[in-house]
């Protein structure tokens, strides 16, 4: 960082200065400084495997669980992945300067509604490396500066992937000031960005519930919100037996530290006997723990007996809670009661059924017959995401490019005064 003052406000000025020459891009070339930051990511993997690694033996060493150190680590593959999301995100088309709507007034002004830019976005995330890269690329996509604040747990690697997407930056021409971080102020670099009113246009948490709650309540900066996932799969008294096996094996297995994974599934009792056998005997086979009501215990075995926080929580983990209920009105009164408002599924043949669910279920995202692990930025086609909002001003579900945008009214006359 140039500069002999150095403190988060310095930073957050750069930024900000920043964000005006990266709106004066092109498309085509913050499309090719994404290019060269993909490159960079793969010419210094073993840098950032190295710097990782780091992380992953602090971890350990800290005690963190096994959920939070899957999310932190970055390996080979992984990185070749985010080098192609990087990629994706170039090859998206821009929202920058897309006329939303517009109309002619009857004095002859014209009116246009564009999209433009935010200015700087800020994130606070937790463990996240990979966040650094996506987010900084879909902010850059969108004309946008940002400013990055990764946590402690990610610190070595962050440090690394800041740096390689600084000198991308500056390898072809474009200010490296446009991304910046104030991992290594700690405490003081989080506060300090919840409190950049001015400097910071948007503020974006992503991670547990505690911190999302800290920065929704302490942050003057306008804020985003993304929530924690208490996630529901339904499964009707219709759900095919291999349908409703393979949604909930996949929505818990596939990646359960994950905040689109499913943590309670609801059964229909008319579907109980026929599905809950099956459904745990493939979730065991996965090293899933249920947690059940009495009715899922004296189907299957193996059973941990449910509480009232089972239904609240969010495992993040290889764990589970099952209930099962009358009808498919208590099920939804289920999901209102403890529903963090991001996605909920159900499984069922019988359209009533899911044209209720999809009309009566206030989430982000709501799904018939499908994943919840779907509800991710890359599988809508957005190639990454900033996070997934489950507040419902200016941006709900998985954000892409256009969630990182606002609007200008533009107002051409020949003229016309105001009578």
């Amino acid at each position: 960082m140039s500069g002999a003052i150095d403190d988060p406000t310095t930073r957050m000025r750069r930024a900000k200065d920043a964000a005006r020459e990266i709106a004066r891009l092109t498309s085509g070339d913050r499309a090719r400084a994404l290019e060269a930051i993909a490159l960079g990511l793969e010419q210094r993997t073993e840098e950032i495997v190295a710097a990782n690694a780091t992380d992953l033996d602090r971890g350990r060493g800290e005690g963190i669980g096994d959920a939070l150190l899957d999310r932190l680590r970055l390996d080979e593959q992984r990185i070749v992945a985010l080098a192609a999301a990087v990629r994706d995100i170039a090859r998206l088309a821009d929202p920058v300067g897309q006329v939303v709507g517009g109309h002619r007034l009857p004095n002859g002004v014209a009116l246009e509604q564009v999209r433009v830019p935010f200015g700087v976005v800020g994130v606070i995330y937790e463990a996240r490396p990979n966040v650094t890269v996506d987010i900084a690329a879909l902010a850059l996509r969108s004309a946008n500066a940002v400013v990055l604040r990764g946590g402690s747990a990610a610190r070595a690697s962050n440090t690394v992937l800041v740096g390689i997407m600084r000198d991308a930056l500056a390898g072809v021409g474009v200010t490296p000031e446009a991304v910046q971080t104030v991992d290594d102020f700690g405490r003081d670099g989080a506060h300090a960005l919840m409190q950049a009113r001015g400097l910071i246009d948007v503020l974006v948490p992503r991670g547990s519930a505690a911190l999302i709650e800290t920065v929704v309540t302490e942050s003057t900066v306008p804020v985003i919100e993304t929530g924690a996932g208490n996630v529901h799969v339904v499964l009707d008294e219709t759900a095919p037996e291999d349908w409703a096996r393979e949604i909930v094996v996949n929505a818990k297995v596939q990646r359960p530290s994950v905040c689109n994974a499913v943590e309670t599934v609801l059964v229909l009792r008319a579907a109980a006997e026929r599905l809950i056998p099956g459904i745990v005997d493939a979730l065991d086979a996965h090293g899933v723990t249920v947690h059940g009501d009495q009715t899922v215990a004296a189907l299957a075995s193996g059973i941990v007996p449910a509480t009232e926080e089972d239904w609240a929580t969010e495992y993040l983990s290889l764990d589970l809670a099952m209930r099962v209920v009358d009808s498919l009105d208590e099920a939804l009164d289920h999901i209102r009661s403890y529903s963090t408002g991001h996605t909920e599924a159900i499984v069922t043949t019988d359209s009533r059924n899911a044209d209720r669910f999809l009309a009566e279920v206030d989430s982000a995202v709501v799904i018939v017959n499908a994943s919840t692990r779907f509800t991710d930025g890359g599988e809508f086609g957005f190639g990454a995401e900033v996070g997934i909002s489950t507040q419902k001003l200016h941006a709900r579900g998985p954000m892409g490019l256009t969630e990182l945008t606002s609007t200008k009214w533009l107002a051409r006359g020949s003229g016309q005064t105001r009578a």
